[in-house]
């Protein structure tokens, strides 16, 4: 029997692609061998020099997602039903090619995010294994998977909308969710199907791997024997598989301020807001009057979108484009993160013990800011005013409020510590990439 050969397959974005990067680096520092897969698109868009640093047993492949190089990625679900169209039947042959050059040591396990649960299908076919690395968190896989439940039981309707404003309970300890926030929030009946459609198919992996860690949300573990925690997943290296350019200018500017004294403002890869919002925080960063460093992501053209207010003044703060989140968090510089509560953005502040300011846009990151303010008790939530808008007044007294709780530094240094506990040698999570390693083994 040869060593443990996985063929890792994310959905093209981030969010997916550098969690299952970790996961893949992971696996090879334990002796297995990588073929990971990614979009013509995106593999043109990932830095090459970025992947020539890789380790040797990572191997990169890619395969058409089916879209014209013009057409709007950010349109999802035209990248989902293209790449649901196109992928599948390129597949096997890709597989063979990969086993054809090692003969010894073929693909035995397929690794999917969601939205490409299809490759398990076609892994089914070729005898192959598949897991599931959901990229989320473990709470938002328990809504999903319980959909058919929470239709029968009138919770939600047909097309994911809840029958009526109330918090229920997924399982006796979990706690208690608001039915206005299910992770589908704000998807169209479209993808709400999908969605649905997408965890019948994911049930043929044999694993659910989760980014998650059993302190962060031990009760969630109860929904299914699949689900397996490993993280949290870090890697110690630069992200050597982003889409944009890293700014890494602001690590020599963080070594300039004082300890705990800067707010750092980011919103993922993914989220958007309006002119009229993006004023306020810029305006708001400037009431607060302390050093800030804010992530203005680019378009995929590189050009950014917005025009800073006349106002502004910003003399305080460090302006990027994009820029290494793992080393800033870890900065003794770092007080509190403004995040949209992304699980990736939420597990990386609560692996370096940041408090964070929550300002959830879509999907799970609202179920994700109820365990950061309500559960853990590491955040506070920006609240929006009648107009639908985060104000720089509330922006300016929720940091005051934020920076002056002791309670809440206490407790995210101590979530922090809980929370590394698990990938120690003897850890939960170790414990459990140790059992999935032997699994992938047999």
């Amino acid at each position: 029997m040869g060593i443990p050969h996985f063929l890792a397959i994310p959905y093209p974005i981030p969010g997916h692609i550098n969690p299952l990067m970790q996961l893949s680096h992971l696996l090879s520092k334990h002796g297995c061998k990588i073929t990971f897969l990614n979009t013509d698109y995106i593999h043109k868009r990932i830095n090459k020099n970025n992947l020539k640093n890789e380790p040797t047993t990572i191997n990169f492949v890619t395969l058409p997602d089916g879209l014209e190089p013009e057409d709007d990625r950010s349109d999802h679900k035209k990248v989902i039903f293209s790449i649901k169209r196109n992928m599948p039947l390129m597949l096997p042959k890709l597989i063979e090619e990969v086993d054809d050059l090692d003969v010894e040591n073929k693909i035995s396990c397929i690794v999917v995010t969601f939205n490409m649960g299809w490759a398990l299908e076609v892994g089914v076919k070729l005898g192959i294994k598949g897991v599931l690395l959901w990229t989320a968190s473990a709470t938002s896989l328990a809504c999903c998977y319980r959909i058919p439940q929470l239709i029968h039981d009138g919770i939600i309707d047909s097309e994911g909308f809840p029958t009526k404003p109330q918090e229920i309970q997924l399982s006796p300890n979990m706690p208690m969710m608001d039915t206005r926030n299910f992770p589908w929030k704000a998807h169209d009946k479209i993808l709400f199907d999908h969605i649905t459609q997408e965890i019948t198919t994911i049930d043929l992996g044999h694993w659910w791997i989760c980014n998650t860690s059993y302190n962060l949300e031990h009760a969630t573990f109860s929904i299914s024997q699949k689900i397996l925690s490993i993280g949290p997943l870090m890697s110690s290296d630069n992200n050597k598989s982003s889409l944009w350019q890293e700014d890494t200018t602001c690590l020599d500017w963080l070594d300039k301020q004082k300890p705990q004294s800067v707010i750092y403002v980011s919103f993922g890869s993914l989220a958007v807001m309006n002119q009229n919002q993006f004023n306020e925080l810029a305006l708001g960063l400037d009431l607060v009057n302390k050093p800030f460093l804010w992530v203005v992501r680019p378009s995929n053209d590189n050009k950014v979108n917005y025009a800073y207010p006349n106002e502004f003044v910003g003399t305080k703060g460090k302006i990027v484009g994009w820029a290494p989140q793992n080393k800033i968090l870890n900065h003794p510089s770092m007080a509190c993160f403004v995040t949209h509560c992304g699980w990736n953005s939420t597990i990386e502040s609560v692996y370096c013990g940041v408090p964070f300011l929550c300002w959830p846009f879509a999907g799970d990151q609202f179920v994700n800011k109820s365990y950061i303010c309500d559960v853990w008790k590491v955040g506070f939530e920006l609240n929006k005013d009648e107009n639908g808008l985060v104000s720089r007044q509330e922006i300016k007294k929720k940091v005051e409020e934020l920076l002056g709780d002791q309670g809440i530094q206490e407790r995210s240094l101590k979530l922090k510590e809980l929370t590394l506990d698990n990938i120690v040698e003897e850890g939960h999570s170790s414990k459990n990439l140790q059992n999935f390693i032997n699994w992938a083994k047999s």
